[in-house]
């Protein structure tokens, strides 16, 4: 977010990328969202497997993601092989109780990734409620009345790796947050870089000792430090 206005548009972009991104780390697969976002009148929980969740604070609204039965159980048994299980041990259907519980904990995944972000960025607190899953069959759909003032809601389109798609629908106040002149936005770190910089930079041991070695201020080292070091030299 580079400019000074951030509107609900900006905010459900940033919602695409932790979709987006959680979900292809968590399943080792490409997942992608489409470069068009649609406005629609109120969500709805749809076939095959629907979940939601309200999030409440600096602004409010409710996130829907509907699931497509082969895009869950795609997400679902790539999630589980990269977690280490024998592909044996898996649910074949959407309707499984284990299939259900780990689209809710992607879920919880996608909406902590993108509160944390957002959080940051807007300089504001915002919590969720605990994700909801339901398996919904063809005939029926559920509307969430949101109770938002001057509600703005959206629907955007992903697929998985395998050409499965599954839709996001989001709806929050209409809002706007405009940053002041002297606001900067902390850049982000990645830890495991900055740790393997680190250690890049950090002596190895044996020039460790040796370089203490050859301080004549140097006091109190044990004898097998020097013995080992003298081995080392052939001496």
């Amino acid at each position: 977010m580079t400019t000074n206005t951030v509107n609900n548009d900006d905010i459900l972009l940033k919602l695409c990328h932790s979709v987006s991104h959680v979900l292809s780390s968590t399943s080792a697969s490409q997942i992608s969202h489409a470069g068009m976002v649609q406005s629609i009148s109120r969500t709805r929980l749809k076939p095959d497997l629907g979940c939601f969740s309200i999030f409440d604070g600096g602004f409010s609204g409710l996130v829907v993601i509907n699931f497509s039965a082969d895009a869950a159980i795609e997400i679902y048994r790539r999630y589980m092989i990269n977690m280490g299980m024998p592909e044996s041990e898996l649910a074949f259907s959407h309707t499984s109780d284990d299939v259900g519980n780990v689209m809710g904990e992607l879920m919880n995944q996608i909406l902590g990734d993108f509160i944390g972000k957002i959080s940051k960025e807007l300089q504001t607190s915002i919590s969720q409620s605990q994700p909801k899953m339901l398996t919904i069959n063809k005939e029926l759909t559920i509307s969430v009345d949101t109770n938002l003032d001057d509600a703005v809601a959206r629907r955007v389109s992903f697929k998985t790796e395998n050409n499965h798609i599954f839709y996001l629908e989001f709806a929050m106040d209409k809002t706007e947050f405009i940053r002041s002149a002297d606001f900067e936005v902390d850049e982000e770190f990645d830890l495991d870089s900055l740790i393997e910089t680190h250690g890049k930079n950090t002596p190895k041991k044996s020039e460790s000792k040796s370089d203490i070695l050859g301080n004549p201020n140097a006091k109190g080292l044990v004898a097998d430090d020097a013995d080992d070091l003298l081995s080392e030299l052939g001496l």
